[in-house]
């Protein structure tokens, strides 16, 4: 059966031919005289348009019969993410790719007894998303085109020819780490879907894989991309001893790493650094994190966000930003270190909130390893600041308020009550976040924005986004609904609007323009008698 396909055929075979970056895993293309499927950006020669077949997914191309292309490599295309805040199947969708994508999850779904059939994994998924395995079923056929299994199996193989080609990781670590529940099954996936062995892959992939001793993989991005607005803002708020930042030419972070998998913890360290001219990432990782390695570029592709559409974004934005194209909003890489920074931030200045996390990781951070003297300490868990001393968190500044919101939100994610992840459910984390002791809106909406990756959410009454639209002088209440009514129109951006108005890339009479008063109400007048 022939993946469905749902592209304007022509226009992406302009796009195709003009090589642009910025349509850089919006799409696929199926080359049906080679059975090749490509990036748009591949440099081979362009096919003609007779022998193009194209489409939205990956998974879409493989289920079609093609195989991926050895050159341009469609495993570091960035995501394509299609928000909808209407249509409540696209959301649902949405959510379950998210699942899907996420390699954290892949060794819970691994358990079905034939990799491609339908079993545990698909059932743990639906249960996840509240719906019946076969209404999942449906939805992907019709949005999508693929099973929920096909679009998981892309993914694992994907990842798996990423590590081949950038890594010298055995292969049965390999098979592993990409979630696959043996070797043989591996090695029947890759046969059956690129039709030679991971050996064989692995030796077709020597060239691009230089680096391949000291694990540096690549990943892209569509742009315009501001790097150096992006590093700006992590330099900011960069913690001694858990990272560090480099603003040259070709900005880059370096920071610890710890990550927990399969009942495992695994410790290092990694470097990114941002090449603009290529529009990609360049990512080094320490060989203790390589078992992990699927997880950590998920993290940093979200720390980074590498997968934001920015024709999308700017569609919506650009009229009222039209400075601020190329921002993007800054993730995090452990969520849990975010809600707390961010709980410590709270009515104090960003140098004050860093003054304060630096001390907290000098305390309770455990000592790490690497080759930087600079990076020494990881983040502390959850269980060592549940279990701090308040009279300690005291001495280091932290005041009592403070100190019962990190704690609650520390035993929140240890017994489990409350999510961080990227994939939580937005609504659901913001009133358990809420509930806690200390923590408001704006927090909330604020480890939403960052620690989620939300992409509209609004931290009621910040000062620098009221003073932005012009708001700062009404009464707070006024100036949160003023504010509320004028950012309809950027809806669903509002975090990436709030990023820009952070920058100062507010167009002020755009905003203006937004901020129209309305009309008083009057009450008619009383009938006369």
């Amino acid at each position: 059966m022939k993946a469905k396909q749902i592209l304007d055929a022509d226009a992406c075979y302009r796009a195709l031919c003009s090589h642009d970056a910025r349509f850089d895993g919006r799409f696929f293309t199926g080359v049906t005289s080679t059975g090749i499927y490509c990036r748009p950006v591949c440099r081979v020669r362009t096919p003609r348009r007779e022998n193009c077949d194209f489409f939205e997914l990956a998974a879409q191309a493989e289920r079609a019969g093609f195989r991926p292309c050895l050159r341009c490599r469609p495993e570091l295309a960035p995501l394509d993410r299609h928000w909808s805040t209407q249509d409540a199947t696209a959301i649902l969708v949405q959510q379950a790719t998210r699942l899907l994508d996420d390699p954290q999850n892949w060794q819970t779904w691994q358990s079905g007894p034939n990799e491609t059939a339908t079993g545990s994994a698909l059932q743990t998924l639906a249960d996840r998303l509240g719906v019946s395995d076969r209404h999942l079923r449906r939805l992907f056929e019709a949005r999508l085109g693929v099973s929920p299994l096909q679009y998981l199996q892309t993914r694992k193989l994907l990842t798996a020819k990423q590590l081949l080609g950038d890594t010298a990781m055995p292969i049965t670590q390999v098979a592993l780490t990409s979630g696959f529940a043996s070797v043989r099954r591996f090695n029947a996936a890759f046969l059956t879907h690129y039709g030679f062995n991971p050996s064989q892959m692995r030796r077709r992939s020597q060239p691009t894989a230089a680096a391949a001793a000291s694990c540096t993989v690549r990943l892209a991005w569509r742009p315009p991309y501001d790097a150096h607005a992006m590093l700006a803002f992590l330099a900011g708020r960069q913690l001694p001893g858990v990272e560090r930042i480099e603003t040259g030419p070709t900005p880059g972070l370096h920071r610890t790493a710890r990550i927990e998998a399969a009942d495992q913890t695994h410790s290092g360290w990694f470097s990114a650094h941002l090449h603009t001219d290529a529009s990609v990432l360049v990512l080094r990782v320490s060989e203790s994190l390589h078992p992990v390695l699927p997880q950590l570029i998920w993290r940093v592709r979200a720390l980074f966000d590498l997968d934001a559409d920015p024709q999308a974004i700017n569609a919506t934005l650009h009229p009222h930003f039209p400075s601020g194209d190329g921002l993007r909003l800054p993730g995090c890489f452990d969520s849990f270190e975010l809600a707390v920074r961010a709980v410590l931030g709270q009515q104090i200045t960003v140098a004050a909130a860093r003054t304060l996390a630096a001390r907290l990781v000098q305390q309770w951070g455990e000592p790490v390893h690497t080759p930087d003297p600079e990076l020494n300490r990881h983040f502390p868990t959850p269980q060592a600041l549940a279990q701090a001393d308040t009279d300690a968190l005291g001495a280091i500044g932290i005041v009592r308020q403070r100190q019962g919101a990190i704690q609650a939100l520390a035993r929140a994610v240890l017994n489990g009550q409350l999510s961080l992840q990227a994939h939580s459910d937005v609504d659901i984390t913001v009133a358990a976040l809420q509930a806690l002791p200390g923590i408001g809106p704006w927090t909330a909406h604020y480890i939403a924005m960052r620690a989620l990756r939300w992409p509209d959410a609004w931290p009621p009454g910040d000062v620098a986004l009221l003073k932005g639209l012009g708001l700062a002088e009404h009464a707070r209440p006024l100036a949160n609904r003023l504010a509320e009514q004028a950012t309809q129109a950027w809806r669903p951006w509002r975090s990436y609007a709030v990023i820009r108005t952070w920058a100062g890339c507010l167009d002020p009479s755009a905003a203006g323009a937004s901020l129209a008063p309305t009309p008083p109400i009057v009450a008619p007048a009383p009938p006369e008698t």
